[in-house]
């Protein structure tokens, strides 16, 4: 029995240190809000200005949190797909901070039940959905969660088909961020060929083919009526904002807010990392078929 309470104990210190950790960390994110409203000026050219940490894989969180409250935002409710189990996430913050409602996505064993163990699915408007995102199938997970019309914010980020399913998506948000591939760069019109059942590491081993150039994404954001303002600082999102919702910031090309991932999470055959970086990813994956969407042309990259 002391063994058991010794344990229950342990937990419980865990649990309230990890609440006074996150507490903190909302509090900083106010703190940080603030000084980035002084200077908006700024961070209206270049949104990386904006960034810093909280439940985001990298500065992501400080750039939503700035264009928020910035735009005017038609529903405070966001859509993310391809999440995990959402401990790590664009828009936990946005959830917890700023109490919107959000639906989100993904495949892997057991998430549904996951993500309702933790409190936030009782204390927070969220609904959680177990899926594999194909272009045929997005509209219909949408509508069945009672997300219709607009919303505030569409996150996707499923290291594959992300052209395929925004080019397919019906729902408009004011904000829209995608992940795209950097090791594309900037002057090619690219995505991966679609695949229904697309799996990253299985078309290549070093897992560096997948998604799409940020060329296509601006392409394809003009045509659905939305416009490029530039990407976080990790080179992993692409930022958009609908043409109505602009105001003052400003909007760029594929070149001018290109950034260049320095992330290096390719793999060798044994499925070791391999710490490419630069030219060299693109080189790993010659010989792979890519997608102009320019063209409508399939591509063997070269």
């Amino acid at each position: 029995m002391k063994s058991i309470n010794l344990i229950t104990n342990k937990a419980r210190k865990l649990f309230s240190q990890n609440k006074e950790i996150e507490n903190n960390l909302l509090l900083n994110s106010k703190v940080l809000n603030y000084i980035n409203l002084q200077n908006i000026e700024n961070i209206l050219k270049d949104i990386k200005l904006s960034e810093y940490k909280v439940f985001s894989q990298w500065g992501d969180d400080g750039i939503i949190q700035f264009l928020i409250n910035y735009l005017d935002i038609s529903e405070k409710k966001f859509i993310e797909f391809g999440v995990g189990d959402y401990r790590e996430s664009n828009t936990r913050l946005l959830l917890i901070n700023n109490n919107w409602k959000g639906l989100i996505m993904d495949c892997y064993p057991n998430f549904e039940s996951d993500i309702k163990s933790d409190e936030i699915y009782w204390k927070y408007n969220l609904t959680a959905k177990n899926a594999f995102i194909t272009k045929e199938n997005i509209n219909s997970l949408i509508n069945e969660s009672n997300f219709k019309g607009n919303i505030g914010l569409l996150h996707i980020d499923i290291d594959g088909n992300e052209y395929w399913v925004w080019e397919s998506i019906e729902i408009e948000a004011d904000l829209v961020i995608i992940e795209y591939n950097s090791s594309f760069g900037y002057e090619n019109p690219w995505t991966v060929l679609y695949d229904q059942n697309f799996e990253r590491y299985k078309h290549h081993y070093s897992g560096l083919y997948f998604g799409v150039s940020v060329l296509s994404l601006c392409d394809l954001a003009e045509k659905k009526g939305y416009s490029f303002i530039g990407c976080n600082s990790a080179g992993n999102n692409a930022y958009f904002v609908k043409n109505s919702k602009l105001k003052n910031l400003k909007t760029k090309t594929a070149k001018e807010g290109y950034v260049e991932a320095q992330f290096r999470e390719s793999k060798d055959k044994n499925g070791n990392f391999n710490y490419l970086s630069g030219n060299d990813k693109l080189k790993e994956i010659i010989g792979m078929k890519v997608y102009n969407t320019r063209t409508n042309q399939i591509e063997t990259i070269k």
